[in-house]
C-alpha cells in the first residue's frame, strides 16, 4: 500500500523543489501613481456622497483612472492606468472604504497585462496594504500584495503615490 503512494509523493516533492528553485518567483514592481483631483484633466472623482452626511463614508462611491509612471516626476514614462472604485463601508464616523483596483499596463515589460488589487482603505495617511488577487497576461493566476503610499503633493490638485507590488508569478503567466 505504501508503494502505491510513492508516485504521488515524488510528484509532490518535485513540485515543491521546482517552486523553491524559483519557477514561481516573487516579482517586485516599483511604480508611481499620479492623481489629479479637479479640473479638466481630473483622474479621480467622488460619484456619490454618503446619505448619512459629510462626516460619514457609508454609501459613498468614488472612481479613479490615474496614470501609472515609472518615476515620481510627471514627465517620466507612462506605463499604464490605475483604474478602480471605492465604496464607503463604514457606518461609524470617519473614512472606511473597500477598494477594487485594476492596474492596466499599456507599455513596458508588462504591456497588455493587468493586475487586480482589492482591500480596505481605512484612512488616507501612511502606507496602505492591499491584496493582489489575480491578473491577466503575464500576471495570470498572480497572488501577492501592494503597498501604496502618498509621497508628494506637487500642487493642491495633484498627488504622487508610490506603489510597491510583490507578486508571486505562476508559470501560466509566462505563456
Amino acid at each position: 500500500m505504501a508503494l502505491a503512494h510513492l508516485p504521488f509523493v515524488l510528484l509532490l516533492v518535485s513540485s515543491v523543489a521546482a517552486f523553491a528553485a524559483g519557477d514561481h518567483g516573487l516579482t517586485h514592481i516599483h511604480l508611481y501613481v499620479h492623481e489629479t483631483y479637479t479640473g479638466a484633466n481630473a483622474t479621480a472623482a467622488a460619484v456619490l456622497q454618503s446619505p448619512l452626511g459629510a462626516n460619514s463614508s457609508f454609501g459613498s462611491m468614488g472612481v479613479v483612472d490615474d496614470e501609472i509612471r515609472v518615476g515620481p516626476d510627471r514627465s517620466s514614462q507612462l506605463v499604464g492606468r490605475y483604474q478602480g472604485v471605492f465604496f464607503g463601508t463604514s457606518v461609524q464616523l470617519g473614512a472606511g472604504y473597500l477598494s477594487s483596483i485594476t492596474l492596466v499596463f499599456t507599455a513596458g515589460e508588462y504591456n497588455g497585462s493587468t493586475l487586480s488589487v482589492q482591500g480596505p482603505l481605512l484612512g488616507f495617511t501612511g502606507t496602505i496594504e492591499r491584496a493582489v488577487v489575480g491578473g491577466t497576461g503575464k500576471f495570470r493566476l498572480a497572488r501577492g500584495y501592494m503597498l501604496f503610499k502618498m509621497i508628494s503633493k506637487p500642487t493642491p490638485e495633484t498627488d504622487v503615490n508610490e506603489i510597491n507590488l510583490f507578486v508571486l508569478m505562476h508559470p501560466a503567466g509566462k505563456y
